[in-house]
């Protein structure tokens, strides 16, 4: 984690380097604006024109801080209206971006992105990945046995649970299920109604953390070819050829994602795969691929991914938060596809 005092200097520093033909900079620290103190005043001037940007400065640029912050920064704007308010945290979301942007503030990262948009200034630099995945602080929630919980409270995210009840549905002890509600509530992200049953209020924040600190490569993935190309009906062999293994299995990526909405393309098959692949593999006529192939099967990191299983097609899909995070950084268009599932299906 990024220290308060280190990221402003890190913050200023970017600023020097977007605007190289600044003079007369100016950086006052802790100033007083109206009844709050703000972490950082940058003054410049370009060409003939003085320019104010007051920085909000945050180690965590997800959601829940971030509309935080939109209302100490619209607070700042209506007491200082020649300045130009700017949120800046070790890492900006997207889906921070567009909260930011909506109302109509600026935004700075570590990451190089960023969107600063006052008087005749447009500078907007946007898609660069966190530069520090490591250091954050939520990646603990995402552990594979404490995924189990997330996983369950997306999958039906309007229920109210008691804490045993979901421990029990997530299938891990009553400590753990403690320690991972613990951070949620503290989060903002899990809520305690009058009988004290949980209920997950910030659903969408959740999910795109997960998706962040997560990817489909945690899992050991097998290549295979198969002389069909893939479709439905390879999707039924497969599942079949599991099914008389014994074996639990799960389609996801974009065979999942076309089997839950319409308009997905499927240039490969994925299927999680209970135990060892190579069995139903070759049941199914399926040749270890020595590229990419056009089949894979997934040996998961955890029996979780197994969760909330959906029947589609006549076969078991994974659940909807399991299939958005897997595509949300599976390369043949997975974002475009993780999107399209959230808009059509998932309600947050």
């Amino acid at each position: 984690m990024v220290k308060p005092d280190e990221l402003r200097r890190l913050a200023a520093q970017r600023l020097r380097e977007i605007f190289p033909q600044a003079t007369g900079w100016e950086e006052t620290h802790g100033a007083r604006i109206g009844g709050q103190r703000v972490d950082l005043t940058v003054k410049f001037t370009l060409g003939d024109r003085s320019h104010t940007l007051v920085l909000e400065v945050s180690a965590l640029g997800q959601p829940r801080h971030i509309r935080e912050a939109v209302t100490r920064l619209g607070e700042v704007r209506r007491e200082m209206p020649g300045s130009y308010p700017v949120a800046t945290a070790t890492f900006i979301s997207a889906q921070s971006a567009t909260i930011l942007r909506r109302n109509n503030l600026g935004y700075l990262d570590l990451s190089g992105n960023c969107y600063l948009a006052f008087e005749n200034v447009l500078i907007e630099k946007e898609g660069k990945r966190n530069i520090r995945p490591s250091t954050r602080p939520l990646r603990s929630l995402f552990a594979p046995r404490a995924a189990r919980v997330a996983r369950v409270l997306l999958a039906d995210w309007q229920r109210s649970w008691r804490l045993d009840e979901l421990a029990r549905e997530a299938e891990v002890s009553l400590g753990h299920a403690h320690n991972v509600v613990k951070r949620l509530v503290d989060l903002a992200w899990v809520e305690r109604d009058e009988q004290q049953r949980l209920r997950l209020s910030k659903p969408a924040d959740l999910l795109e953390t997960w998706s962040e600190a997560y990817s489909y490569r945690d899992n050991e993935v097998a290549a295979y070819f198969s002389s069909d190309r893939p479709s439905r009906r390879l999707a039924l062999e497969i599942a079949r050829r599991a099914d008389a293994e014994g074996r639990r299995y799960a389609f996801t990526m974009s065979v999942g994602a076309s089997l839950v909405v319409a308009g997905v393309r499927m240039p490969a098959i994925h299927c999680y795969i209970e135990g060892d692949p190579g069995p139903v593999a070759a049941a199914a006529s399926l040749r270890p691929a020595e590229g990419e192939g056009n089949v894979h099967l997934i040996t998961p990191y955890d029996a979780g991914v197994f969760y909330g299983l959906l029947e589609k097609g006549g076969v078991k899909v994974a659940s909807l938060p399991q299939l958005y995070v897997d595509l949300m950084k599976y390369e043949r268009r997975g974002r475009q596809q993780a999107e399209h599932l959230r808009r059509e299906s998932m309600g947050y």
